[in-house]
Order: C-alpha cells, then sequence, then structure tokens
C-alpha cells in the first residue's frame, strides 16, 4: 500500500485525531517506508514560523541508528511526504530538520471536522475513569484564608477538566471537623456559658435548633482556646478529654459540634461559591469516626500495624528509600488517633464507596511527606486496589511583593473573602477608569466587575506551574493586557460584540477559506487545543491551558489586526472570517470555563 492511499484512509477514518498526531503518523509512514522506525517521525511545532509551520527532526536520530547522512535520509523522507499532496511546502535547513507547511485543504478540512465536534476533538481516545478530586480543605471555626486559594482554584479547574473529558467525578471539600480543635472549642464555649444544655451530663435533649454561638464568634473563640491550651495545662488536659468524649458519642457534645460545623459550613460555601468551586460531597474526618475502629482492628489482626514506643504504627520505610521515611502513626499512647489514621481510612472508605480509578488530593506541597505515608500505608495494608492511582497535587504559596507568605499589613492572615473582595473593587475601579462603567446598569456592571475581578484571581493563580510560589499583584492581575484573565476574557467579548454587529447588519458565516496567514495561524492555533488538554491532564497542570488560551487570544488579536471581517468586500472571505470568529470564540469560552472563568455578554 502506497503511502498516500494510507494517508488518505488515516485521515477520513480518524479526522479527531490531534493534527500533530495526524502528521507524526504521515511522517512516521514515511521513515517505515524506508525500514526506519516510524517513532523518529514525530512531528512539532515549528519555533521559526517563517521556515514552517511544523517541524521533523527524526533523520538525525534515524542516520544515527542506520549509519546514514542525515540529510540524505531527511531528502528520501521528504520524497516521500510530496507523493501525499498534502503539504503546500516540504524544505530542509541544517544537517536534516524537514520544515513543513500544510496545504489549505488539508489544514481546513481538519479544522471542519475538529469544530464540528463539541469537545473540538479532546475526548478523542480518552479512557473514562472515576476520579475522586480532594480539595478546598475548609475548617470548622476557622474563616477560609489565602492558603485555601489555590487549593480551590487548582481543585476546580482539574474537576472541571475531568468532567469536561468525560470522567466521573466526585469532588470532596474533606472538612478539617474533627480531633483536638473540637475538643478545644467545647471547653472554651464552657468557660463562657457553662449553663448551656450540651455540658449537662444528665440531659438526654432535645437539643436547641439554634446554636449558642455564631460563625463570627467561633473565629474569636477558636484562637482563644489554642492560646489558653499552651499556657494551661488542666484546660489543655480537659479538651483532650472533650474530645474523646464526643469521638465517643457524648449526646450533648455531638449537638453542640454540629451546630458548630453547620454554621462553619454555610459561611464556607459563600467564598466557594464566589470562586465558583463545586462540590458533590461535603464530607470530613468526623465520617471515618465509625470505621477507625474496624480499621485499626484488622491492621492489627492482619499484621499491618505495630506497637513501637506506646504508639501504634505502620513502617512504611522500602529498601530503595534514599531518605529516611518515618512510620505512619495511627493512634498515640494516649489512644488519640491521628491527620494520618483518618486519612487512611478516608480511602478505605472511598475505595469501598465508589471504587475510584484515581484520587487526587489538591493540597499544598508541604504536605508532599504526610501524604507519601499515607499512599505507602494504604498500598501495604490493602486499603485499596493496587490500580487505582494516589496522587498529591502539590502546589507553592501566594507571597506579598516582599517575596514572602501572603500577609495582612498587621502581619496576620489574609482571609479568602477579603481578598475576593479587594479583587472585585480593583476590577471595578479599572473599569470605571476605562470609561466602560457608564454604558452600564448598576447591576449589569457588579456583575462585570465580579467576573472580572475573579478572573484575575483566578487566571493569575493557574497561569503559574503549580509547584512554583507567585506573588499576588492585584494592579497587574487586573489589567486588560498580557498574560491576565481580563485579557483572555476581553477577546471573547470582542468576538462576541463583533457577530452581534453582523447579526444586525444580517451577515452570516460561510465555508472556510483561507487567504492570509493569519487566518491559518489562527486555525492552528485552534486545533492545539487537544495536545494542550492532554498535556494538562497527564501533568494536573492547568497552566498548560491557560498558555493555550493565552495563545489563541494573541493569534485572533494578530487576525483581528490584519484581516478585515464585517468590513470585509469580498463575500465569501467575509463569511470565512466570521465563521472563524465563531470557532475561536467557542474554543476560547470552553477554555476559560474549564479555568472557571465566566465571561460576560458585554464589557
Amino acid at each position: 500500500m502506497s503511502i498516500q492511499v494510507a494517508t488518505q484512509k488515516k485521515v477520513s477514518a480518524q479526522v479527531t485525531l490531534s493534527l500533530l498526531t495526524q502528521l507524526s503518523t504521515l511522517v512516521g509512514q514515511a521513515f517505515a517506508a524506508h525500514d526506519l522506525d516510524p517513532a523518529f517521525g514525530k512531528v512539532v511545532i515549528s519555533q521559526r514560523r517563517e521556515l514552517g509551520q511544523f517541524q521533523c527532526n527524526g533523520a538525525l536520530a534515524a542516520a544515527k541508528q542506520a549509519g546514514k547522512n542525515p540529510r540524505d535520509i531527511a531528502t528520501v523522507i521528504v520524497g516521500e511526504l510530496e507523493k501525499t499532496g498534502l503539504f503546500a511546502e516540504l524544505s530542509l535547513a541544517g544537517p536534516g530538520f524537514i520544515n513543513i507547511r500544510l496545504q489549505d485543504d488539508f489544514l481546513i478540512g481538519h479544522l471542519n471536522e475538529l469544530s464540528a465536534d463539541p469537545g473540538f476533538g479532546c475526548q478523542h481516545g480518552h479512557q473514562a475513569q472515576k476520579i475522586i478530586v480532594d480539595y478546598g480543605g475548609p475548617n470548622v471555626a476557622k474563616a477560609m484564608h489565602v492558603g485555601h486559594l489555590r487549593a480551590t482554584i487548582i481543585g476546580e479547574s482539574l474537576r472541571r477538566l475531568r468532567v469536561f473529558l468525560g470522567d466521573t467525578v466526585i469532588s470532596d471539600v474533606h472538612f478539617g471537623d474533627w480531633g483536638l480543635p473540637m475538643g478545644l472549642l467545647i471547653k472554651e464555649i464552657e468557660l463562657g456559658q457553662p449553663d448551656l444544655v450540651y455540658f449537662d451530663v444528665e440531659y438526654t435533649g432535645p437539643y436547641p435548633d439554634d446554636g449558642p454561638v455564631t460563625v463570627e464568634e467561633l473565629q474569636i473563640l477558636y484562637p482563644a482556646a489554642s492560646a489558653r491550651s499552651k499556657e494551661d495545662p488542666v484546660f489543655a488536659e480537659s479538651a483532650r478529654a472533650a474530645t474523646f468524649d464526643l469521638q465517643n458519642g457524648r449526646a450533648g457534645y455531638r449537638a453542640l459540634w454540629q451546630h458548630m460545623r453547620d454554621i462553619s459550613v454555610g459561611e464556607t460555601k459563600t467564598d466557594f461559591d464566589l470562586l465558583g468551586a463545586h462540590f458533590t460531597d461535603w464530607k470530613g474526618e468526623a465520617d471515618t469516626n465509625d470505621h477507625m475502629p474496624l480499621m485499626l482492628a484488622r491492621l492489627k489482626e492482619e499484621g499491618y500495624s505495630e506497637i513501637s514506643e506506646g504508639a501504634v504504627v505502620v513502617h512504611v520505610a522500602e529498601g530503595t528509600d534514599k531518605k529516611k521515611m518515618p512510620p505512619l502513626i495511627l493512634q498515640k499512647s494516649d489512644g488519640a488517633v491521628m491527620y494520618g489514621t483518618t486519612d487512611l481510612a478516608t480511602i478505605e472508605m472511598r475505595a469501598h464507596e465508589s471504587d475510584p480509578d484515581c484520587i487526587l488530593y489538591v493540597v499544598d506541597a508541604r504536605q508532599s511527606l504526610h501524604f507519601e505515608q499515607v499512599f505507602r500505608a494504604a498500598r501495604k495494608c490493602n486499603s485499596i486496589k493496587p490500580e487505582c492511582q494516589l496522587e498529591h497535587i502539590g502546589f507553592g504559596t501566594v507571597n506579598g511583593k516582599d517575596g514572602k507568605p501572603l500577609k495582612t499589613r498587621d502581619g496576620g492572615v489574609v482571609r479568602l473573602r477579603a481578598l475576593i473582595e479587594d479583587a472585585i473593587a480593583e476590577a471595578r475601579k479599572v473599569i470605571t477608569e476605562a470609561g466602560i462603567s457608564d454604558r452600564f446598569a448598576a447591576d449589569e456592571l457588579e456583575d462585570i466587575a465580579t467576573k472580572v475581578g475573579i478572573s484575575a484571581i483566578k487566571y493569575a493563580d493557574l497561569s503559574n506551574q503549580r509547584m512554583s510560589n507567585y506573588i499576588f499583584d492585584l494592579e497587574r492581575f487586573t489589567k486588560f493586557e498580557g498574560r491576565t484573565g481580563p485579557y483572555q476574557m476581553y477577546a471573547a467579548v470582542r468576538i462576541k460584540s463583533m457577530l452581534r454587529k453582523a447579526a444586525d447588519q444580517g451577515l452570516t458565516s460561510g465555508p472556510l477559506v483561507a487567504t492570509h496567514d493569519a487566518e491559518r495561524n489562527l486555525m492552528l492555533a485552534i486545533a492545539a487545543l487537544p495536545e494542550a488538554v492532554i498535556a494538562a491532564t497527564e501533568k494536573n497542570a492547568p497552566n498548560i491551558l491557560c498558555e493555550h488560551v493565552y495563545a489563541l487570544t494573541q493569534e485572533f488579536n494578530a487576525f483581528y489586526h490584519d484581516c478585515h471581517v464585517l468590513g470585509e468586500k469580498d463575500e465569501s472571505i467575509r463569511a470565512s472570517r466570521l465563521k472563524l470568529c465563531e470557532i475561536t470564540l467557542r474554543q476560547i469560552e470552553l477554555v476559560l470555563e474549564i479555568l472557571g472563568i465566566d465571561v460576560p455578554e458585554r464589557m
């Protein structure tokens, strides 16, 4: 079979394959036709646009393996590719680099097929999985702060990416609602209100429907209780005893705990709603309470746990370790359970209830040792099926302009709500200074300011490689230029405005044609989405999608500058450019939606 016939079958049968995959297959076939490994045919986007749209550097490696001159091999490969009729230009550079430029019909045909798919071909070949994404991580009685920002934004983006790909996704906030902090709060409340029925051992209920403290009061009580426990050993011991009684079902403590949890969940939902975070499960550490004794008994019976210096531990060190790996402590000598205990029990419960293929934990990178211990223990103790992937999605810190973790002016922790409100206020200021505010009613203006502010925060966070730290600079983040959320958003709004004007003028879109390099470059940028989605998924790296949408908006702006759309006199060219604008808008909005960014209709 000739390469041309094979090419036609490949293109017609699997048009939803990404453009780079198709080209690599075509060039690989050319190498195979000369008894060379088709893997040498890998095609990448050219770094020098003046030489070609794509390039293949495989001739150098192939020459080394075959003992031939790389340029001679490249010349032969180019000869094979010319037979297909799919390339407008094939040239050689240097010792054997192959530069590639596509025929317009091939590029347009691919884009037509890709744009006919609502997912732009990104779901093609993806094997659907059941994924649990654990992110957010708020705590009872503690206001969400800047430390929760990245966990929420990154976790939500990964959740949306997996839903887009067709996975079954369970998103769990994993509330911090158990352990000693609860005992501290109970005893602190008792100090101030000792006559409450929750503290009467003889009282059996019913308990009040409304709790004795507000969420604002809880956020004052917890720091006070924590400080008191460090100064007063008697108070600290009473808090540990209260924790034990709570976990063993004391009715009054359970009722008080439920009040505290409910109002804390309500408070955090406000922050999560502002950030567009969606959770299917609002479970927490407390949900493992009944399972932990069963788990501890099983691990003891099956020989996975042992006593070490009075504590119950699971040894997780391996012979290949290059540094010391401490055991996972499940129970201290006083009987208290640890975070590792609840995390391991959570894995077991998730395995039993959901049978996931993968669990992603979106948590600060500084918790890497903890998760390594827990994951090893889960494997060793058969808490999860061997093929289930457990991965810690770590991330760096949000820093102030001094390069240190972001703090308030008085050195306190920055509340997440305040951060969001500051971003919206800065967006409102930028919109007003730009003279945009006069065109909108107050409610629409506030909606635009909210979307711009949230987009500024999200894009700034997600555009960074997640393991890196970054400087929080609202003035820079809210600019309508450069690598910012508002810049990407504005490109989409500009296209919407253009399409509305076209509709008002009775202009319609039509078949794609290519008459200008700016059109071709925009088509190629659109066609690059499947690779970006694959890489972002494999690496759990939303910054790759940020890079894609930025490149796409850059190409659109170049196209908008170089090519008339509404003012184009040629009807077929105008219709084609309107079609290209429609496709571009769909893709920008799709990627921004995955990133959690909502685009207003007007701006």
